[in-house]
């Protein structure tokens, strides 16, 4: 095990499984370390971006504005009806109204789907790795902000869940598993975590489902998390899975299936084609968030994504302030 220098600003320490020699642990305190340093370097990247006198102060983008059911109490002249609870008040003791009360704490859930499909890319920016990069960010930011951070990582099964909770330590502890984590299964299932998500999150949430979406049927039960939940997806790719490059007739390896087929990469017909697929699945994708009213971005793992979540967050930040005054 290997306990990692504190945060400048922060007595915590995180500690990392790391067996093997005394070399073997050294390098893998270096090769973390820097993980970190890279995570901490983009975080204060995005939130001085976000802060601004335009935009406000940072700390509303993972806060909860929303109410939550308190209490029930007789209805007086001048309630408003749609308070009133009809199944309590049908029991013939009176008509009571639903007492709410605002709802602060919020808690920041990341789904990240970590399938082999997502093992595509260069060296070091492969979807995986930024996916790993985006949630780590992402998660330093909550727990500054007191946010509770839970996390699910999943293929076709659950690989990991940490139950939310908040502090520096945790946030960290999120961190360290999501860089050392080995998936058990190649396969995706979009889905099914989804439905697990919905039954662990009782309460309102804000989630980042961040995925390639290469997977079929998971679109109801997206409907139903953003219908329950403040929803905000990631959609990841590679450039090649775009513009795939002439290069003749080439293998390409299905991961998820373990299967192996030659293709005619010369052919403007076959590259057109992948090109057509990916436009359609990401706009069919988007059109269904924006009719969810679920936040949509998507992120070229061989660019800078920090642009990309800085968009975000101002957009967000402001529909907040626009929705509150």
């Amino acid at each position: 095990m290997v306990c990692l220098t504190p945060h400048k600003t922060q007595n915590v320490y995180l500690c990392l499984d790391t067996p093997g020699n005394k070399g073997d642990n050294f390098f893998a305190k270096l090769m973390f370390e820097q993980f970190l340093g890279k995570l901490r370097k983009y975080e204060i990247r995005m939130r001085k971006a976000v802060t601004s006198e335009r935009y406000g102060n940072f700390h509303s983008v993972f806060k909860g504005s929303g109410l939550e059911f308190d209490d029930l109490r007789l209805y007086q002249y001048g309630d408003d009806v749609r308070a009133i609870d009809w199944n309590t008040s049908a029991k013939g003791h009176g008509t009571f109204v639903k007492i709410f009360k605002e709802d602060k704490e919020q808690t920041a859930f990341f789904m990240l789907d970590v399938s082999a499909s997502q093992q595509v890319g260069e060296l070091k920016r492969l979807k995986i790795d930024i996916a790993k990069e985006i949630c780590g960010v992402l998660t330093l930011s909550a727990i500054q902000e007191a946010s509770r951070v839970g996390l699910l990582c999943f293929s076709d099964k659950n690989e990991r869940y940490i139950r939310p909770s908040d502090g520096m330590k945790h946030g960290y502890g999120v961190i360290s598993e999501l860089y050392k984590l080995v998936p058990e299964s190649s396969k995706t299932n979009i889905a099914e975590a989804i439905l697990v998500t919905l039954n662990v999150l009782r309460r309102r949430s804000l989630i980042f489902l961040i995925s390639d979406f290469i997977d079929n049927n998971y679109q109801h039960n997206l409907k139903a998390l953003a219908r329950k939940h403040d929803l905000i997806v990631i959609h990841l790719y590679d450039s090649r899975e775009v513009n795939l490059p002439g290069l003749g007739i080439i293998p390409l390896y299905d991961a998820e299936k373990q299967s192996t087929v030659w293709v005619n990469t010369s052919s403007k017909q076959y590259r057109e084609e992948m090109t057509s697929r990916f436009s359609k699945r990401s706009s069919e994708l988007e059109r269904l968030c924006h009719q969810n009213r679920a936040d949509y971005i998507s992120i070229n793992t061989q660019e800078d994504y920090v642009p990309a979540l800085i968009h975000l967050f101002k957009v967000r930040r402001y529909t907040k302030s626009s929705a509150s005054s």
